[in-house]
């Protein structure tokens, strides 16, 4: 008996946007709202952008987003909303599977919000080309999960998950001096199961800012 193969990336997240009419709040990621609002308004991209609740803060703001997935279904709604909130000229969405395929241009903010996936993707690839996408000057935002939550044990999940370390990460990047390091931090916050039980989780980021070419 053959072994079953791996469902594709595309195929994986298409079906999980096609389950549910909306799978995700709508709010902005909150460690994007306090590392991003004080920051001038200029070019920003977002990879995973989901159903676009990031990217319509950021052009709520004055900036001019560009939004990134691999799901068409969750890009339809993200350019729906973005048309019903009045911001649709200052947004862009586009397909792609990161690590494969890449937006052009230079960005003043890339934002990589919970870039992390049941299926694989290349992450730190994807990564890799997002530091080429930042302008001299930019900023880049990288938030991931640091584990599991507090009240689920590893292997009650279907896959196995990598949680990179704050400076794991960083070494992967193998960034020159010309950036340097603005937060790099552990949150922790209150996150209750889906079963009502109380309990934490926590969140790394990373905000680097491009100084040279």
């Amino acid at each position: 008996m053959s072994t079953p193969q791996p469902q594709a990336p595309a195929a994986f997240w298409e079906e999980r946007y096609r389950s549910s009419e909306r799978l995700w709040s709508g709010d902005p990621n909150p460690l994007l709202v306090r590392e991003v609002d004080a920051l001038e308004p200029g070019s920003a991209l977002d990879l995973g952008c989901g159903e676009g609740s990031d990217v319509l803060w950021l052009a709520s703001r004055g900036w001019r987003a560009t939004g990134v997935d691999i799901s068409s279904t969750a890009l339809e709604r993200a350019a729906a909303h973005a048309a019903e909130a009045g911001l649709a000229e200052r947004t862009v969405f586009e397909q792609h599977e990161l690590g494969k395929t890449f937006p052009q241009g230079s960005f003043d903010l890339v934002s990589a919000q919970f870039l992390q996936s049941p299926v694989a993707l290349d992450q730190d690839g994807a990564l890799k080309r997002a530091t080429e996408a930042v302008k001299p000057g930019g900023t880049l935002l990288v938030v991931m999960h640091a584990g599991w939550p507090s009240w689920m044990e590893e292997h009650e999940y279907p896959f196995e998950a990598v949680f990179p370390t704050l400076q794991g990460l960083l070494e992967m990047l193998a960034l020159p001096p010309t950036w340097r390091v603005e937060t790099l931090e552990t949150v922790e916050r209150s996150l209750s199961s889906p079963d009502g039980r109380s309990g934490t989780r926590a969140d790394h980021v990373w905000r680097l800012t491009r100084t040279g070419g």
